[in-house]
């Protein structure tokens, strides 16, 4: 996507209020609220999770919840905020009962997230759990074989490291997996600096005098 980052930003908004009223698969009847993602629309660390739990179905944000909780907690602990990330999910909207999404629901919201990746421009996206990594990676390998270590992949138009992650669920679940999920957060700001096999280093965009980047506020 060219353009400038304000220009980029309003193309992001503009596909809010389109997801906003999707009917695109039967999950819009049941849903409240969809839950399209929130965060730095200029990030360079972008989170894909699988669906929106009971709690961001009210709220019409993503990982507010319980698992939203350690999410906040694993961001915090590489130095980084939500502010600085963008988060989403494979889909916009809850499957009844916290079910797992299916193949209709997935292939209804990819235009949405293939869309967000190519507004953000994001250098690195941290895929949680096995519904995300294998849509991104187009792969059928298990989250556990992959877990922890990038992989290159064009997405949205972009080149880009795609780093497949345990969903933080997962940890709260079984809490020894919370220290592998520490470990491999703890390789994403080296992973956000590193050059992408095969793409040219590209200029800063934003300069020491220049402003912080805008951030995202879809819901104000």
């Amino acid at each position: 996507m060219s353009g400038s980052r304000e220009e980029r930003r309003e193309r992001l908004v503009e596909l809010y209020r389109e997801a906003s009223t999707c009917t695109l698969c039967p999950l819009s009847e049941g849903r409240t609220n969809v839950v399209f993602g929130a965060g730095n629309a200029d990030a360079d660390l972008m989170f894909v999770g699988e669906a929106p739990g009971a709690e961001e179905d009210r709220q019409g944000l993503p990982f507010v919840g319980r698992a939203g909780g350690l999410l906040t907690e694993l961001i915090q602990g590489i130095g980084m905020t939500r502010d600085d990330v963008f988060i989403t999910n494979v889909l916009l909207c809850r499957p009844p009962g916290n079910r797992d999404p299916q193949p209709g629901e997935i292939e209804a919201c990819r235009p949405y997230l293939e869309q967000k990746i190519d507004l953000i421009e994001p250098r690195v996206i941290g895929t949680l759990g096995n519904f995300a990594t294998k849509l991104l990676t187009q792969s059928n390998v298990g989250i556990t074989r992959v877990r922890g270590t990038p992989q290159v992949h064009t997405l949205g138009g972009r080149t880009l490291f795609v780093m497949p992650l345990l969903h933080p669920a997962a940890a709260l679940r079984t809490p020894s997996l919370a220290d592998t999920l520490r470990e491999d957060f703890a390789k994403l700001p080296e992973l956000i600096n590193t050059p992408v096999p095969g793409t040219e280093p590209e200029p800063a965009l934003v300069s020491a005098s220049d402003p912080a980047a805008d951030q995202l506020d879809l819901f104000g």
